[in-house]
């Protein structure tokens, strides 16, 4: 019997022993508001909600919330926690996407606070180097920090407190020590803290994760001194001393040494970060991309993410097939099927033409366009699995790119789907609202904390294609948009979202997961607009995912899509692997008419709902 055949013949097995996710509650929640029901059900929060991955970030949030604070001060001030509670996930050291609705200017804004390489990136840099788990702990893998420019400017632009008043939370609590929650008790565990034992530089986390050489475990009390200290500066100073090398503190001198140590095996692994690149990063402020999707309209995130625009042409290549009708329920085959079908399709999309629209020309309006969308689904087949599905040309699609010769055969690149995203979502009694999604990439990132001030350096510069695939060849064109470079930022998966109906706000949502995210994006759409699920049957339903188009790429799917349903897919074609989780999401909603706001956080990684007036 096959690997996979084996995987499939035990998937009844273990199902009953997968941790079930928790049932919805029997009140406060909803499905979502349409226009002929505008009423929530009891339970809901008049004066605001926070969703997060943790509840102690949660409960951050919403002090800021009691305090008289907006949306974005709230969405600052639990970015700021999960530094504390989940170090492993994102915080200081990594990046992340904001999308956030102003009710005031009833505008919906994208902030693009993610990583960018150093001006010293080159296309070829990481070719040298074939272990990617090499490559994703050498000082080279660490991208421009983010976060905090992001908090600031977000506060600057949208906010009404300061820096000072929103970490307050998280400098009481990294203070005190914090339990350690089992996700973090696993993580701690985990390979990337194994690495060049007895060297200074990737010491310095296990000293915080493993004192003594014992691993923390769940419950246990973390203390992070450093990291504390870190916050005092930032509370004092703000961002100069982040990016100003020559600020007093020395932070910013140490982000740039931390960064510079390497593996032994990866003498080329050095990174080249320097204090310049520190000084010159900013955040980009963006437009958000839309498209209609039944009653809906669907807000989400432009490149350099691809997630925004793989979930708006998946729902766009799926909108003509009647998904939630007779047979096409969400454990259906037949709806996973066109599922399966429509992320391949964006998935070989995403590996050819997504990549920094700062530096390469990126087809997006080409890529969710409705004669593009149209020209991709009519490929779509029920009950087909295709042989290969290839990357589309929409050039002729765009008005800003003139199409020059043939695109080559991509069917997409499968990359790890363990990624230790988190994100949060939070609205205001005004209807403000913030969908944030923050990471560092990798569990740990790069495995690099920075010396004396206590968070971990990302490694999303594994984002970048491993080697360089652009070609000017007019029989196989490609624009090699994800290629390293310098000043240039890698591709993306996250992809926060909001959903409207009759032009105002009811959702915002987003998700954890790496690469999974684009797919547990468009489970989670079809569940709560097509299938009429409430949040927390839209949170905690199974999920699967598919990133290649090639003949031999094999589908992840959790225990709950079972046995019956999968033996049809199976002889369409499909292989199945076991995965236990994928992804964690997060969601928040708003009734237009009363106020009222509801909020669900996944299962799979605990999460926490905060609110206020209920």
């Amino acid at each position: 019997m096959t690997r996979h055949l084996a995987t499939l013949a035990v998937l009844l097995a273990v199902a009953g022993a997968c941790p079930s996710p928790s049932k919805p509650a029997a009140s406060g929640d909803p499905v979502l508001p349409t226009g002929d029901m505008q009423d929530g059900p009891p339970g809901g929060f008049s004066v605001g909600v926070v969703t997060a991955t943790s509840q102690v970030a949660a409960d951050a949030g919403r002090q800021m919330l009691t305090l008289g604070g907006n949306a974005v001060d709230a969405a600052a001030a639990v970015q700021f926690m999960l530094n504390v509670v989940e170090p492993q996930a994102s915080g200081l050291g990594g990046g992340g996407f904001l999308l956030v609705y102003i009710a005031a200017e009833d505008k919906t804004y994208v902030l693009d606070a993610s990583e960018r390489a150093p001006a010293g990136a080159a296309a070829d840099m990481f070719v040298s180097q074939a272990d990617a788990e090499v490559r994703g702990s050498s000082g080279y893998i660490v991208g421009v920090p983010g976060t905090l420019k992001g908090i600031a400017t977000a506060l600057d632009r949208w906010g009404t407190m300061r820096i000072p008043t929103v970490i307050g939370p998280a400098l009481d609590a990294v203070k005190r020590g914090v339990r350690v929650q089992p996700l973090l008790a696993e993580d701690i565990r985990s390979a990337r803290l194994d690495h060049e034992l007895g060297d200074p530089a990737y010491d310095e986390a296990r000293a915080v994760f493993r004192p003594e050489n014992t691993a923390l475990a769940d419950g246990d009390t973390l203390l992070q001194p450093d990291l504390a200290r870190t916050f005092e500066i930032i509370a004092a100073g703000g961002t100069t001393a982040f990016y100003d090398c020559d600020d007093d503190s020395g932070l910013a001198q140490a982000i740039v040494e931390a960064q510079r140590a390497t593996r032994e095996v990866n003498p080329d692994g050095v990174g080249s970060m320097t204090c310049d690149d520190l000084r010159t990063y900013d955040v980009v402020i963006r437009s958000p991309l839309s498209r209609p999707y039944r009653d809906f309209t669907v807000v989400t995130t432009p490149p350099p993410s691809a997630g925004g625009v793989a979930l708006l042409q998946m729902l766009g290549v799926l909108e003509r097939f009647p998904i939630g009708g007779e047979d096409m329920g969400p454990k259906d085959s037949q709806t996973l099927n066109l599922e399966q079908e429509a992320m391949r399709l964006a998935y070989a999309d995403r590996s050819m033409w997504i990549g920094d629209p700062d530096v390469v020309r990126v087809p997006v309006a080409g890529l969710v366009s409705a004669g593009y969308i149209e020209q991709r689904t009519q490929s779509i087949e029920l009950g087909v699995r295709m042989p290969q599905i290839v990357a589309g040309d929409p050039r002729q699609f765009d008005p800003t790119i003139r199409p020059d010769g043939m695109v080559a055969p991509v069917t997409g690149d499968p990359r790890d789907g363990g990624g230790h995203t988190t994100h949060f979502n939070v609205i205001d009694s005004a209807g403000n609202m913030v969908a944030w999604t923050s990471t560092l990439s990798s569990a740990w990132g790069s495995g690099l904390m920075v010396p004396k001030f206590g968070f971990m350096l990302n490694d999303s510069l594994a984002n970048f294609n491993h080697r360089p695939t652009r070609s000017t060849d007019p029989a196989a064109i490609d624009p090699g948009a994800n290629d390293p470079a310098p000043n240039k930022r890698p591709l993306s998966s996250m992809a926060p979202t909001m959903l409207f109906s009759e032009d105002r706000p009811v959702a915002a949502y987003g998700a954890a997961g790496g690469s999974t995210i684009p797919s547990t994006m468009l489970t989670l759409t079809l569940g709560l607009v097509d299938h009429g699920e409430t949040l927390t049957e839209a949170v905690a339903a199974p999920r699967l995912t598919l990133q290649s188009g090639s003949s031999t790429a094999v589908t992840a799917v959790e225990p709950g899509l079972m046995l019956d349903t999968l033996e049809p897919l199976r002889k369409l074609g499909y292989s199945f692997d076991l995965v236990f989780k994928l992804g964690a999401a997060q969601i928040a909603v708003r009734f237009p008419e009363t106020g009222e706001t509801y909020g669900a956080a996944d299962p799979r990684r605990v999460g926490g709902v905060a609110g206020l007036g209920r």
